[in-house]
C-alpha cells in the first residue's frame, strides 16, 4: 500500500474564478489608506475582514518607490485585509512585483491613464451595439472605453449562461463573456458573477457582481432582494447601505457614472 501511495502525485493544480477585491490607490498615503479600509471592514466585516485584495497602482501619476509600496501593503494588512498581488500593468509594475515578491494578477489588467479622473476598468474590447430605446440617457458615456450593450435576453458575445437551482453557501457561479440567468435562491456566502448582466429569479442573499470585466452598462435584476453585496463593474453596495423598503422586493441595479443605483421593478 505504501509503495502505491508513493507513486501518486503530491497535489493537483487547478485554475478557477476567484473573488478578489481591487484596492485602487489614488494617492500614496498609507495612513489614509488604512483608515479608509478600516472603515469599509467595520461596515461589512463579513465581506471584507481578511478578504483577499489586489493593489492597483494605475491611478497614480508616478509609480511609488519600493518603500512606499511596502507601506501601502502594510496599511492594507493593518486594516484587516490580505494583499495577494498587484494589478497587471506596465513593465515597471512587473519589475516592482518581482522585487516585492508579489504575483501580478492578470484578471485586474489595469488601464493606465492620467490621474485626473475616470474609472479604471479591465479592457474587454468588442464592437458596440445600439442602446435600448427605453433608456438612452442613463447608459451613455462609459468612463474608460466603449463597451458592448448587454440585453436582457443575451450577452454581447454569446448566449446567456443558465443555472437552474440553488447556489449554496461557499459556491461560486461565473458566466464568462456573457449574461447569467439563475433560477433559484442564492444563499448567504454564495457568489454569482458575470461579465454581462445578471438575472436572478429567486432570492438573492449572497453576492452578485455584474460587468466583472468592466462593462459599466451591465445590469442586475433580482426578484427577491436580500443581498449581502451587489456590484457592477467594480462599484459595489453592501447590504447595510440598501434601503429597507427594497428588501424582499423585485429590483434592478445599474450604474450612473460611478454611482450604483437600486430601484424597484
Amino acid at each position: 500500500m505504501k509503495a502505491r501511495m508513493d507513486t501518486q502525485d503530491a497535489c493537483d493544480l487547478r485554475f478557477g474564478q476567484v473573488g478578489i477585491a481591487n484596492v485602487r490607490v489614488r494617492r500614496v498615503d498609507a495612513a489614509a489608506l488604512c483608515e479608509e479600509l478600516e472603515r469599509r471592514v467595520h461596515a461589512a466585516p463579513q465581506l471584507f475582514s481578511r478578504a483577499a485584495v489586489v493593489l492597483d497602482l494605475s491611478h497614480l501619476r508616478e509609480l511609488p518607490d519600493d518603500g512606499s509600496v511596502d507601506a501601502l501593503l502594510e496599511a492594507v494588512r493593518s486594516a484587516g485585509m490580505l494583499p495577494v498581488g498587484l494589478a497587471y500593468g506596465t513593465s515597471e509594475v512587473e519589475a516592482l512585483s518581482r522585487r516585492m515578491g508579489l504575483p501580478l494578477i492578470a484578471k485586474f489588467r489595469a488601464a493606465y491613464e492620467p490621474a485626473d479622473g475616470g474609472s479604471i476598468a479591465p479592457p474587454a474590447p468588442a464592437a458596440a451595439t445600439p442602446a435600448p430605446a427605453a433608456e438612452p440617457a442613463r447608459r451613455a458615456e462609459p468612463m474608460v472605453q466603449s463597451e458592448p450593450e448587454p440585453s436582457k435576453q443575451a450577452s454581447p458575445m454569446q448566449g446567456a449562461m443558465h443555472h437552474d437551482g440553488a447556489v449554496r453557501s461557499g459556491q461560486q457561479i461565473y458566466a464568462r463573456d456573457r449574461d447569467l440567468i439563475v433560477t433559484g435562491a442564492i444563499a448567504n456566502g454564495a457568489e454569482v458573477i458575470a461579465d454581462g448582466s445578471i438575472h436572478v429569479y429567486g432570492g438573492l442573499r449572497g453576492r452578485a457582481m455584474a460587468g466583472a470585466q468592466g462593462d459599466e452598462k451591465a445590469r442586475l435584476f433580482v426578484s427577491d432582494f436580500r443581498a449581502e453585496l451587489v456590484a457592477i463593474a467594480g462599484h459595489y453596495r453592501v447590504f447595510e447601505q440598501i434601503p429597507k423598503d427594497l428588501e424582499g422586493q423585485s429590483v434592478q441595479c445599474w450604474l450612473e457614472g460611478e454611482k450604483l443605483l437600486i430601484a424597484k421593478l
